[in-house]
């Protein structure tokens, strides 16, 4: 995590349905990141830029051990400060998105979106959460799954289950709560931001179904 206001909201429902064990590391509060065995690394959110690492020096050891899981081909999974990081990671620099974006907008699969196994059979176009200034850099060998009219990369696989999701599919409505009330100042206008009404009046219920489906596909033993 990168903030107290961020959390792995319905994530944490899908560890207990499923019985997983999840350790939740805190680097902005001093905590040491913890290298032992993992299967499954998750890195959220947040209102650091990797553009301002310097300002951050706990972002680089999150970046060395994004390096280490991925020469060890764990599965990894970002959200947007998160999907930046793994894109550092690999040497693709963070870029400023085109548009702010706050809020409930749709995004759209590319044509590698529709064949990759985490969105087969999800629409082409279904509606996903914002709340971002930046966007992941790309490596020669990156895709882009997603895209929406305001930020030409929503998600990106790096590699074999390595996944950088600009957007979010994990906010519930009391996430959405806490980050209205935290961050009451990213609510400028803008043409992709919502207001605190639009955000908190929006049912987020089939947005988190698309997170339970992506993290029951990235848990699949391979065949």
């Amino acid at each position: 995590m990168h903030a107290d206001f961020e959390t792995p909201g319905v994530i944490l429902d899908w560890c207990k349905n499923n019985n997983v064990s999840m350790t939740i590391e805190k680097p902005y509060k001093g905590e040491s990141l913890s290298d032992h065995d993992f299967d499954f690394l998750i890195v959220m959110g947040g209102p650091q830029s990797p553009l301002e690492v310097e300002n951050f020096p706990y972002l680089k050891d999150e970046i060395e051990l994004i390096k280490r899981a991925i020469n060890s081909h764990k599965t990894i999974l970002g959200f947007c400060l998160g999907a930046q990081l793994i894109g550092e990671a690999l040497g693709a620099k963070t870029e400023r998105s085109p548009n702010k974006e706050i809020g409930v907008y749709p995004i759209t699969l590319t044509e590698d979106g529709k064949k990759d196994r985490l969105f087969h059979g999800f629409p082409e176009t279904f509606d996903a959460i914002h709340w971002h200034n930046d966007m992941p850099g790309l490596t020669p060998e990156s895709k882009i799954l997603a895209h929406s009219e305001g930020c030409p990369r929503q998600i990106v696989k790096y590699k074999h289950n390595t996944y950088g999701i600009q957007c979010h599919f994990e906010i519930n409505r009391a996430c959405m709560e806490v980050l209205v009330a935290a961050c009451p100042k990213d609510l400028t206008q803008g043409k992709y931001v919502r207001s605190k009404n639009e955000l908190l009046r929006h049912n987020y219920s089939i947005i988190n179904n698309y997170m339970f489906a992506i993290l029951d596909r990235l848990a699949e033993k391979p065949n």
